[in-house]
């Protein structure tokens, strides 16, 4: 198997999974940013707006925007936070936590449905590969990504 192979069966992969999201999330009425959003304080726990910027890898103002978003809908919340009178946290309701339940849930079956008939070798070895691909992906993207830097610099 040639190393096409495998990134054209990654990107079929991606094709299928992001299709398949998008149906379940747009019968949810959510949208990508705002499940990923949700996803982290569903992981994480309430958090500053500051805080899910950083993780989410975006500025301050987008998550206002999501936040705003999320609130309106009664997905999530913000309160005063207990320890600093300038912030908030940002939690979500109880019907934002059982959206995410449902999609937590569905997430775990999914992912065994994904195994199902394979031994544990053959899935620890599926493991291994694909966190190389993932691995050096990060890294050829990046090289790539310096090297055209350079370039726009000179």
């Amino acid at each position: 198997m040639s190393g096409t192979h495998v990134l054209d069966t990654l990107l079929a992969i991606s094709r299928i999974l992001e299709a398949d999201q998008e149906r379940e999330l747009d019968r949810r009425g959510l949208t990508v940013p705002r499940t990923h959003l949700m996803w982290v304080l569903f992981h994480s726990g309430p958090a500053t707006q500051i805080h899910l910027a950083e993780q989410l890898e975006v500025t301050p103002r987008h998550i206002t925007t999501l936040v705003d978003a999320l609130d309106a809908t009664g997905l999530a919340r913000r309160e005063p936070h207990p320890t600093d009178r300038r912030a908030v946290l940002v939690h979500l309701t109880e019907r934002g936590l059982s959206i995410m339940e449902t999609m937590d849930a569905e997430h775990t079956d999914l992912g065994a449905a994904l195994i199902y008939g394979l031994d544990d070798d053959t899935v620890a070895a599926a493991v291994r590969a694909l966190d190389h691909v993932r691995e050096r992906l990060a890294h050829l993207v990046a090289e790539h990504e310096q090297a055209q830097q350079e370039r726009e610099d000179l």
